[in-house]
């Protein structure tokens, strides 16, 4: 079964039936345009999400050059299963695995 494709130009697609998808998932115009409003606000998360994710990144590896500087370790195990911990109960198992890319971010590759 082909799935529909919505293009990133935000035209209309074809499906494999020939019948048009907009890029809201539907032709009802106040739906339309309310996930244009919704969308909007998602957009307006990313962005934000993702400049915090930089910052951290930045944060975090400026902490471990700071501890490797003065002969520490290069990581602290116990901050990071506080870290994950801290995630798993706010998030559940998704949160285990963001926070797991937030601190390889941070740290790199262990």
């Amino acid at each position: 079964m082909m799935t529909d494709v919505v293009e990133q130009s935000g035209e209309t697609a074809g499906t494999a039936d020939g019948n048009p998808v907009t890029r809201f998932g539907t032709e009802e115009p106040v739906a339309a345009a309310r996930i244009a409003e919704i969308r909007e606000r998602i957009d307006e998360i990313d962005r934000t999400l993702v400049q915090l994710w930089q910052e951290r990144a930045e944060l975090s590896q400026e902490v471990g050059a700071t501890r490797m500087a003065s002969g520490g370790t290069r990581l602290v195990l116990a901050r990071e299963r506080e870290i994950l911990e801290r995630f798993r109960q706010a998030l559940g198992a998704d949160g285990t695995q963001l926070a797991l890319l937030l601190l390889r971010a941070g740290r790199g590759p262990l």
